[in-house]
């Protein structure tokens, strides 16, 4: 396969811990969905890393859910610091450009769910300074910003200033898990590029985590972008790599000229995968059975490359470490 693979949204960073969240695994070589040993095979690659927290009500005493988002970063960080021959961490759109150039992976950090620290906008900034780069503002439960595509509840003056200080700082705001009502509070107030991590086409598979077609239209007139979620129930009954081209065939009969549809596959995040999916090392299959079901090989650059490094031009300020 000629197309690199720019994924925007994966949960590995949870999955290098274990069950007490300490870290268990290695980013090199393991048994999840994604390592490099198998991503080094891709003919470039860049991987947004979610750090993922929720209000969890039990966890291990005496740990806080402030400590399971610095377990999640810091277990990201060491790994890529361990492998600098094959990945680095980038903060700008610049810096995944002249990785590919080098024939290096490239990792980006990003934020599902604020409740790691807090859910305080304040807090934004030093957290752009450690390299992240794009948010959700909840997961699946109702917080102080927003509400979800599970409790429903639009968003709250809290979410408005969360979002407001993400897009002064270049940080992308990550519709996914939304309630409906919280998507169009977010379109309504927007001044920036929005994008949905990892959601799909709701006109195939009706799930509350996908995307209605007003609302992905919504996200292409804001320069923004959907990623594809390879999370079997939101794909559709029983789902194949036929299942996963339909719901992009569909997305580009609003979007024509394929330049606001990703990758988001929620690698890591989720239990069932479509059938001939397996992990990063099934984007060459799936990418193959899209040009085989007429999809041109421009959009398909564009899907598995292009829009997200699009997005991240518009969206994301050029920061350096």
């Amino acid at each position: 396969m000629k197309f690199p693979v720019f994924d925007l949204h994966c949960d590995t960073a949870l999955g290098l811990l274990g069950k007490d969240f300490y870290p268990e695994k290695q980013l090199k070589t393991n048994q999840l969905h994604i390592d490099l040993d198998r991503a080094s095979k891709l003919p470039g690659y860049c991987q947004f890393f979610a750090c993922f927290t929720t209000p969890w009500e039990k966890l291990p005493h005496p740990m806080t859910v402030e400590d399971v988002f610095e377990r999640e970063l810091n277990a990201v960080l060491n790994e890529v610091n361990r492998n600098p021959d094959l990945i680095r961490q980038a903060f700008s759109p610049e810096e995944i450009e002249e990785n590919l150039r080098a024939g290096i992976m490239s990792a980006v950090l990003t934020i599902e769910g604020p409740a790691g620290f807090g859910f305080a906008p304040e807090l934004l900034q030093m957290l752009y300074t450690v390299g992240f780069r794009a948010s959700t503002l909840g997961w699946n439960e109702k917080n102080v910003l927003i509400g979800s595509h599970k409790t429903g509840g639009g968003l709250t003056d809290l979410g408005r200033e969360y979002v407001k200080e993400c897009q002064r700082l270049g940080i992308l705001v990550d519709v996914s898990h939304a309630s409906d009502e919280g998507f169009w509070d977010i379109i309504k107030v927007t001044q920036a590029p929005i994008i949905a991590s990892h959601s799909n086409s709701r006109a195939i598979c009706n799930h509350t985590r996908n995307l209605t077609d007003d609302m992905f239209r919504a996200i292409c007139e804001t320069g923004g972008t959907a990623g594809f979620n390879q999370c079997a129930p939101f794909v559709g009954d029983k789902p194949d790599l036929d299942t996963v081209c339909e719901h992009i065939l569909h997305f580009l009969e609003l979007d024509p000229d394929g330049e606001h549809i990703s990758l988001g596959g929620d690698l890591d995040g989720c239990d069932v995968l479509p059938d001939g999916f397996t992990g990063i090392e099934s984007y060459p299959a799936m990418a193959r059975r899209l040009l085989e079901r007429g999809v041109g090989e421009k959009i398909v650059e564009n899907i598995y490359w292009n829009n997200a490094m699009g997005v991240m031009k518009r969206a994301v300020c050029h920061h350096k470490k």
